[in-house]
């Protein structure tokens, strides 16, 4: 595809991502936005991430945020999942954590650690099994500065980044 039919498609996409009434339009644009993995859609996505209210769409659009792997889609993930933090427990939307952490350990950016923490000290073993990972692929050695750090101070403590 030349880079006049794939700049074609990037427009028609992120119309339908604002435009399109149809949820399941505007989550699969949004998959087709994270496939094309152009940093061009990530304010734009995150734009539609604050404004969108279908729970289908809202998934696809983290998913597509992290299969882009930008930074700058760092901050408005964090605030989906602090919303989701703040449930309670019951209420927690755990497909949308999971998408989440997925997501944030894709881009790599250490100011999730704070919000991914929440989970180290989950019952749930997959959300446990998961913020691990990501810990490990963000911060490798996590453990021993938690080891450390531990005798001062809380998990989210030690992983808050100055902003």
């Amino acid at each position: 595809m030349n880079w006049q039919a794939k700049n074609t498609n990037f427009n028609l996409l992120i119309k339908q991502i604002f435009h399109d009434k149809e949820s399941d339009k505007r989550a699969e644009a949004a998959r087709q936005l994270g496939f094309l993995q152009d940093g061009r859609a990530v304010n734009l996505l995150c734009r539609a991430l604050k404004s969108e209210d279908d729970p289908i769409v809202i998934n696809r659009i983290i998913e597509a945020l992290g299969r882009i792997e930008d930074g700058r889609a760092t901050l408005r993930i964090t605030e989906k999942l602090e919303e989701e933090i703040k449930k309670p427990e019951i209420e927690i939307n755990k497909l949308r954590v999971i998408f989440i952490i997925e997501s944030l350990t894709r881009i790599k950016d250490r100011r999730a650690l704070e919000s991914i923490s929440y989970f180290l000290n989950s019952p749930d073993e997959k959300l446990l099994q998961l913020a691990e990972k990501a810990f490990d692929v963000i911060k490798p050695n996590w453990r021993q500065i938690i080891e450390k750090e531990r005798k001062q101070k809380s998990i989210q403590d030690i992983f808050k980044t100055p902003i």
